[in-house]
């Protein structure tokens, strides 16, 4: 492994480093997300699927993140690792990383997919199918097919953070872009031309995924400076539990939100089936639709915090497995500034133009009780969203340094402490905008515990470089 291409992260302007990293980054997981989000915006302009469809979709969603956990557990981790091996000139263990990532995830992506296949309904029960006859059936076609692409959607995620580790960040993001470019040209050919409604959109997923995870296997043999050796894809406990530790918080962080979005969904079918308009069995889905939707613009913000956040991974990491304490503290600087400035334009966009946002999901075709419904969640669910942002940078951060412990303990703090329990609670007594008021809370709530951790780390680095300044 050639470390000592990769000494420009201990030397190079930070931020020009975070251009580098984190804009190919960004661009990664947005395209990424927008398999999902193209599906939705597909199915919901298709006047045959409209909002039963969009249910469904939201439905299924949380099926995938629990697979991206898995990946990015996997990936993260393995990122996380070869970095600091980067920072001290650990060669061999890098190499072991990567291969016995590369093993994991193969092992991994195949036992789920047998698993999604054979508990496919009660899975899609679980995470609020039955709100309806239609949505259910919609979902249990869409879940069919996707269940299918699973290893490929895995392999490639998990593969693209250990592609940037390698230091080929702009390659990691065609990769993902290839995919996706196919999924959004396929999509409409499927759901309109074919007329194969849930199947259409999930069989041009599967597709675009192949394209990503065959263009990422020859990467993988063709790696620049981590390249493993064919005895490096035997497990090694040691290796493989380093740096699965390393990405549990990314797992978490996921996992956790699954937990979430299954709370949310039955809150939404439970307490729906009780209001006096989406009681009636013609509007019960508008509810759990919408929320789909603001979920998903949630989704393509977070996946631009998670972006930058993931992309300062091999910088941090270098800097700190080379001392370089300053420049880590300067670097987490940068971080919390931009992401803060994300969430701001994110609530701006929510604030004044959710009208236009939930018209790209075929808001026309449906009621007005849709567009109204849609609005109100809109402003209420993502109002504290700045917070949520800063939130996710330091879960990653904080990974990153190698402080998995805290990182940990924030990340199920706000997922499962806070959003699962605010989403029981809260529809006690505002029912469905108690539902919709537990993301904010959540935020809020967790940003207080995250200021105390942020204020730490600033002291802690500033305590352990100061006397070298």
């Amino acid at each position: 492994m050639k470390t000592e291409a990769n000494q420009f992260l201990g030397s190079e302007r930070i931020g020009k480093l975070m251009k580098q990293y984190a804009i190919p980054c960004i661009i990664s997981l947005l395209v990424g997300a927008l398999y999902n989000i193209v599906d939705q915006i597909f199915i919901a302009n298709a006047d045959y699927l409209g909002s039963y469809g969009n249910a469904a979709n939201t439905v299924v969603f949380p099926l995938t993140v629990i697979a991206l956990a898995i990946a990015v557990m996997i990936g993260d981790g393995c990122c996380a690792f070869v970095s600091l091996c980067m920072g001290r000139k650990e060669t061999d263990n890098a190499k072991k990383s990567v291969g016995n990532s590369v093993t994991m995830i193969l092992f991994s992506s195949a036992a789920l997919c047998i698993l999604y296949l054979i508990f496919s309904n009660a899975m899609i029960t679980m995470f609020g199918g039955t709100v309806s006859d239609e949505t259910f059936h919609y979902a249990k076609e869409y879940f069919f097919w996707i269940s299918l692409g699973i290893p490929f959607y895995m392999f490639g995620q998990a593969m693209n953070p250990i592609i940037r580790a390698d230091g080929s960040p702009r390659f990691a993001m065609v990769s993902t872009l290839f995919g996706t470019v196919i999924n959004i040209v396929l999509d409409p050919v499927f759901i309109f031309g074919f007329k194969w409604g849930m199947m259409g959109a999930a069989v041009a997923t599967v597709i675009g995924q192949i394209a990503t995870a065959a263009l990422t296997l020859w990467y993988l043999t063709r790696m620049r400076f981590v390249r493993p050796e064919k005895g490096d894809f035997h497990i090694d406990c040691h290796i493989s539990g380093q740096t699965l530790m390393l990405g549990i918080t990314s797992f978490l962080s996921q996992i956790a939100l699954v937990a979430a979005m299954a709370a949310i969904n039955n809150m939404i079918r439970k307490y729906g089936a009780v209001d006096a308009v989406f009681g009636r069995e013609q509007y019960a889905q508008i509810p759990m639709a919408v929320v789909g939707i603001v979920m998903k613009f949630f989704q393509i913000v977070i996946s631009i915090v998670v972006g930058m956040a993931a992309g300062c991974i091999p910088i941090a990491g270098y800097n700190m497995g080379a001392g370089f304490r300053d420049r880590v503290k300067s670097l987490f600087s940068h971080l919390l500034i931009a992401e803060a400035a994300v969430g701001i334009v994110a609530l701006l966009i929510t604030e004044f133009c959710p009208g236009q946002l939930i018209a790209i999901f075929g808001a026309t075709n449906e009621s007005v009780y849709y567009t109204e419904f849609a609005i109100r969640a809109f402003r209420i669910y993502l109002c504290m969203i700045p917070f949520a942002c800063v939130n996710k940078a330091c879960f990653i951060f904080l990974q990153a340094m190698g402080k998995a412990a805290a990182s940990t303990m924030l990340s199920m703090v706000r997922e499962i402490v806070f959003g699962v329990g605010f989403a029981f609670i809260l529809p006690l007594f505002w029912g469905l905008d108690g539902v919709l008021y537990s993301m904010p809370v959540s935020d809020i709530l967790t940003f207080m515990i995250a200021a105390v951790l942020i204020k730490r780390t600033y002291t802690e680095l500033t305590r352990v470089t100061s006397p070298a300044s």
